[in-house]
């Protein structure tokens, strides 16, 4: 599975950024997905998650839930992450990963076997 993720910027504080991740292979329709970002000097943060018929979310929090949402176009094998309300804090390098099979650690970015090369996103205060 190969994996392709685009959408970064620069965008001011309380702005809104839609990240895609296009994915291509045999099972990249069927396989769970996430968005993983890693900020300068911090550890990989998973963010959310999406089982392969998009029918189940998961988030890390209900914070993150409130301001990203996760989804999937299996017909054009199209993960998206769109952020709202984005802070400074949100400034990092987003990725795009998927699992070979669906474990209960979906929320350890070290679970992830196949990655995206990363988008970048500065928010400006």
């Amino acid at each position: 599975v190969q994996l392709q993720a685009s959408g970064g910027g620069l965008v001011q504080a309380g702005g809104s950024l839609r990240l895609s991740c296009a994915a291509s292979g045999r099972t990249s329709s069927s396989i769970f997905m996430g968005w993983i970002r890693q900020a300068p000097g911090k550890e990989r943060e998973f963010l959310a998650g999406i089982s392969g018929n998009g029918r189940n979310l998961y988030y890390t929090d209900d914070a993150m839930k409130a301001r990203f949402i996760i989804s999937r176009v299996n017909a054009n094998s199209t993960m998206y992450l769109q952020m709202n309300s984005l802070k400074p804090d949100d400034t990092a390098v987003y990725y795009c990963a998927a699992m070979k099979a669906w474990t209960t650690r979906w929320a350890t970015p070290s679970q992830y076997d196949y990655w995206g090369q990363g988008t970048l996103v500065t928010v400006s205060s």
